[in-house]
């Protein structure tokens, strides 16, 4: 049997997962999955694989994260997906990249601290009363705010706390996320496997479920499909698993919100073949690597 290791957190905590949906299929491609949590002390010669499943705490620790994955690069295990796409897209600066090459992404403005940042203009650079504000590294919506125009004494004291010498983004907020919410893409060595539309719950805006947003499997609309499938041709190298989230705006236009090609939740529930699909995937990847006299 080959053995992969699935990395995840010590604890889970309330965090939705249904990655050991994929066991069966992998354990019927010969593989032997482990559970391990990333920060544990292994040896990760002793794996021909590692996935990067649920490390959904890296935000907090982002370089002891990327020392791990580098001693996993460094062994005879294939790291799964790729450390220079983890490099990439580690930080949501990857959206201008994504924007340069011809996509279209929800307009988004850099910033590197909240030190000297005039509040009107964050409005005024968007043409709108209400905009997002979040880090550029982050994860699970945490310290994503909402606000509207003009901003409390209170909210900038909390912005210039949150966001002191950190690097962040700012976005219109797209009405239609709070009506009809993300489609979220997945593909899988590069070809579609299956989508879903998260719909955040009455009030709020966040759309994962772990803050109640409805999460349905979806057919994609035939102008988004298109969209997502163009995206993902353009990513080198091919992501063994990636997922693509869009909002539609008032333009009928389908927007990237993110792309996620690290630790995204693949919803493999959503979909009769997707948990399949993936462990085809990895298994896929594995004989490539292994083809070109890279493994042992």
């Amino acid at each position: 049997m080959k053995k992969i290791a699935y990395l995840t957190m010590a604890d889970m905590g309330d965090f939705v997962t249904d990655f050991h949906l994929s066991f069966a299929p992998m354990k019927e491609l010969g593989w032997q999955v482990e559970t391990v949590a990333w920060r544990s002390k292994l040896d990760w010669n002793e794996f021909d694989a590692v996935y990067i499943c649920t490390p959904w705490d890296y935000p907090d620790f982002a370089q002891q994260f990327l020392d791990v994955l580098a001693a996993i690069d460094a062994s005879r295990a294939l790291l799964i997906n790729d450390l220079a796409l983890v490099h990439w897209t580690l930080a949501k600066t990857y959206l201008r990249d994504i924007e340069e090459r011809g996509s279209t992404i929800v307009p988004s403005t850099w910033h590197d601290g909240f030190e000297s940042v005039i509040a009107a203009d964050l409005f005024a650079a968007h043409q709108s009363e209400r905009i997002v504000i979040k880090p550029t590294v982050g994860a699970n919506a945490k310290d994503t705010f909402v606000l509207t125009n003009p901003i409390s004494d209170e909210q900038l004291s909390e912005l210039r706390q949150v966001f002191a010498n950190r690097a962040f983004l700012v976005q219109p907020f797209i009405e239609n996320i709070q009506v009809e919410g993300e489609f979220s893409l997945f593909f899988f060595n590069g070809q579609y496997s299956h989508a879903i539309q998260k719909t955040p719950k009455s009030g709020d805006f966040r759309v994962q479920e772990e803050h109640g947003a409805n999460i349905s499997p979806v057919s994609p609309p035939a102008a988004l499909l298109h969209t997502a499938g163009e995206l993902f041709a353009q990513i080198e190298p091919v992501p063994t698993y990636g997922r693509g989230d869009w909002v539609r705006d008032a333009d009928d236009r389908f927007l990237l919100m993110e792309l996620e090609l690290i630790e995204p939740s693949l919803y493999l529930r959503t979909d009769r073949g997707a948990a399949a699909r993936f462990a085809r995937a990895l298994d896929e990847r594995f004989k490539v690597f292994t083809s070109k006299g890279a493994a042992r």
